[in-house]
């Protein structure tokens, strides 16, 4: 290869680079937007959330699913970039899940044995089933836009990675409506919407992630 092809080569993908990046950034921040204006049109923002904002409950379900929303969110985007290591974003995955494993020792700690069942089933079980995954919708049709945009060299593993941002986005929007603060409905309820995002996400990222 001669010295000017390999310099081009070097700064068209470089290029690409930066466009992937733009890409991701601004199709993400259109998702959010989206996804947030989706949730105050329909059901709001809690109304006592200025009060409830300063419980500890409260605080770990906002807290936990930004995390996770952030970690997974990382890893997507790495996901679009070709060649480059997904193990350490992968691992800070485990950081959401261990602080969710610790939230409910100190829950079942806390709550008496008898009122486990009812803190898990919560009051509004059905609407997170159906609200997590609908918000999940434009942040994923965004990340897969993206993402489709770089080279993800496995679809169906990119497809639900991006469907695990998404759901971790949507469940980072929903908190702030959802009046069910127990750990127990968090890792149950939540947790199904979000599995429910990431399977979507593995089924169109099949789709529409082949090179």
């Amino acid at each position: 290869m001669k010295t000017d092809d390999f310099i081009n080569l070097l700064t068209n993908d470089s290029r690409v680079k930066v466009r992937f990046g733009r890409v991701f950034a601004i199709a993400l921040a259109i998702g959010v937007v989206l996804s947030a204006a989706f949730l105050l049109s329909t059901i709001g923002i809690r109304k006592n959330m200025a009060e409830m904002i300063e419980t500890p409950r409260v605080v770990f379900k906002l807290g936990l699913t930004l995390l996770l929303a952030i970690t997974a969110t990382r890893l997507a985007f790495r996901v679009g970039k070709p060649g480059i290591s997904l193990h350490a974003a992968a691992l800070t995955l485990i950081l959401p899940l261990a602080i969710l494993i610790a939230g409910l020792a100190i829950e079942l700690m806390v709550v008496p044995e008898d009122a486990w069942a009812t803190s898990m089933k919560g009051h509004f079980s059905v609407f997170c089933l159906i609200f997590v995954p609908a918000l999940s919708i434009a942040p994923l049709a965004a990340i897969l836009y993206s993402i489709r945009q770089g080279a993800p060299e496995n679809p169906g593993k990119a497809g639900a990675i991006a469907g695990l941002a998404a759901g971790g986005i949507a469940a980072a929007i929903y908190a702030w409506h959802c009046p069910d603060d127990s750990p127990l409905f968090l890792a149950t309820w939540y947790s199904i919407g979000i599995l429910a995002a990431t399977a979507a996400g593995f089924l169109l990222g099949r789709r529409v992630l082949r090179w």
